[in-house]
């Protein structure tokens, strides 16, 4: 428990951040799960079309501080070779 005003608001602060940023982590996560089902079917013209959308929510979740940015990077980077790899 908080013993100062100031300790007691931070701790709301982060509680309330964290709920934050486990929305972003989550819909994050799903979207890249269904880009994964959609590259694992071979469907490459649809793979291509779900990319930038995808790769888009990995650059917000970046920008927000949910993923560090080197790691977005390594994400998106991971993602275009699969789609890169089908036939």
């Amino acid at each position: 428990m908080a013993n100062h005003k100031s300790a007691a608001k931070k701790a709301r602060h982060d509680a309330e951040a964290r709920l934050r940023n486990r929305s972003n982590r989550s819909e994050l996560k799903t979207a890249v799960k269904k880009f994964l089902t959609i590259v694992e079917g071979g469907d490459k013209t649809a793979a291509a079309k779900e990319l930038p959308v995808t790769q888009g929510l990995v650059d917000q979740a970046s920008r927000k501080g949910v993923m560090h940015k080197n790691a977005a990077d390594r994400t998106k980077s991971r993602l275009a070779l699969k789609v890169n790899k089908l036939a």
